[in-house]
């Protein structure tokens, strides 16, 4: 309950207790509904005393922005009120605290628990850009956690919000230090691609318990957001090469190297096409038709193909499930998908195999061919490599090496000559290519296992936060 010695202020037809925060020129409370319902809900009190010419207006974006936009992953604006003294914004009511007092009594946060809060602020900023809405102050403070089982997040926090279009190049200040983008701290022009650079601060800090530019002084800030120096990741803990593209594509200084909008919505790591909804769910059961009808016509590649595309919209609803009987149900069946996609395997991996570590000496020859060309021998030495690990069982390693020696592999493709060597070269670019899918279809059965027999982290994860607090 609110402390004694001072009171909330007074809002007909609701009951304010515990302060919540508060900001420049606004303090927030946990609130009843006095009737019906009793309510629980998060009251916004604006003093309008301590409001000038551009508050004002910062305020009546964000209440126009909020009446306007619906979505699950975006802190509901409930209604909103005045009298005399202030101006109450009336919210949904989040029990889990802000994303900042999580990560701050975690210190890390777990890759894939991470992975889970980004796709759904993803989501929300997705809803945003396709309303041509830059939110220009995300930080982890202005992200909520609805409630302590099955968390969502809720983008909060739209004063600063802009409707902004590519053409539009607003010149202020916005948001906080440590989370704006270069372009913005410099003065320069700037459009709504700052929340991308954002986007990567948080995820580095949920990531490494600090943002990238963490600084004893605003000068020191402020040296480090300005140079030109690539952002570091650091080496522990070790994150996967998907991860670790994405921040990189995030954290760009210059804005057109930043990774786009389209780019960020689609990137694995993100994986808006496997969240949760009711239409994933509808195209997991018809793969799953599909796998079982393959499976009996003795198809069992193609079967396995469709199971393992079927259990990449399963594993996440899973964890969505409000329901326990349909979750208990839906786990039973997911393990059931699991087992036989596992049987599956081993029907086809031994041809698979045999045929990904046939005719080794072709590597040998290729990269005797390649003497003269020291990028396309180093590459070629990173796809031995990326075999070696592979052999000896460290997946994770030599995956990476793989998708490393791929992408310089392409490139020296497309500027070689025809002849033999180019001949070589393509056929050892497809077989690596096959052994990377194939390392990526053998891990997968760990990760969906530990993923439907270990859904209550996420959930756990936030109960302890908040026991901390």
């Amino acid at each position: 309950m609110a402390a004694s010695g001072w009171a909330p202020p007074r809002l007909e037809g609701f009951i304010l207790t515990d302060k919540l925060g508060n900001g420049t020129y606004a303090t927030v409370y946990k609130a009843y509904r006095k009737q019906n319902t009793r309510e629980v809900v998060a009251i916004k009190c604006v003093s309008k005393k301590s409001l000038n010419k551009a508050s004002v207006e910062n305020l009546l974006t964000e209440i126009e922005i909020l009446k306007t936009v619906h979505h699950s992953h975006i802190l509901e604006l409930k209604d909103f009120q005045w009298d005399q003294d202030h101006i109450y914004l009336i919210t949904e009511y989040c029990a889990g605290g802000d994303l900042s007092r999580f990560i701050r009594t975690r210190r890390i946060l777990p890759e894939r628990v991470v992975q889970i809060f980004l796709q759904q602020l993803a989501s929300a900023l997705k809803f945003l850009h396709e309303r041509n809405i830059s939110h220009l102050d995300l930080k982890p403070q202005n992200i909520l956690l609805s409630r302590l089982d099955r968390p969502h997040l809720k983008l909060a926090d739209f004063g600063f919000a802009q409707h902004m279009t590519s053409q539009d190049a607003p010149q202020a200040l916005r948001g906080s230090p440590l989370y704006m983008a270069p372009e913005m701290v410099c003065c320069k022009h700037y459009d709504g691609r700052v929340d991308l650079w954002s986007v990567g601060v948080i995820l580095y800090e949920a990531l490494f318990g600090k943002a990238p530019f963490a600084s004893k002084s605003f000068s020191e800030l402020e040296e480090k957001i300005r140079s030109h120096s690539t952002v570091e990741l650091p080496p522990r803990p070790r994150i996967s090469p998907e991860c670790r593209h994405l921040l990189k594509r995030l954290l760009q200084r210059e804005p057109d190297n930043r990774i786009s909008f389209t780019e960020f919505f689609s990137h694995p790591f993100v994986d808006l096409e496997h969240m949760p909804s009711a239409e994933s769910l509808d195209k997991a059961t018809k793969l799953v038709l599909e796998a079982v009808e393959k499976d009996s016509a003795g198809e069992h590649s193609i079967a396995l193909s469709f199971y393992c595309k079927s259990l990449d919209y399963f594993i996440p609803a899973l964890h969505y499930e409000p329901d326990a009987r349909r979750k208990e149900a839906m786990r039973s069946k997911i393990c059931q998908y699991i087992s036989r996609a596992e049987e599956l395997k081993v029907l086809v991996s031994s041809s698979n195999k045999t045929f990904l570590l046939e005719d080794n000496s072709a590597l040998g020859l290729l990269k005797e061919m390649a003497k003269d060309k020291p990028r396309l021998a180093a590459a070629l030495e990173v796809a031995s490599a990326a075999v070696n690990k592979d052999d000896e069982g460290s997946g994770v390693d030599a995956l990476d090496l793989y998708q490393q020696s791929l992408g310089e592999l392409i490139l020296m493709l497309s500027a070689e000559s025809p002849g033999r060597r180019r001949e070589l070269l393509h056929a050892e670019i497809q077989t690596l290519m096959r052994r990377a899918e194939f390392l990526k279809e053998q891990m997968k059965t760990y990760k969906w296992k530990s993923e439907s027999f270990g859904q209550e982290e996420l959930s756990e994860s936030v109960r302890n936060s908040c026991s901390l607090q």
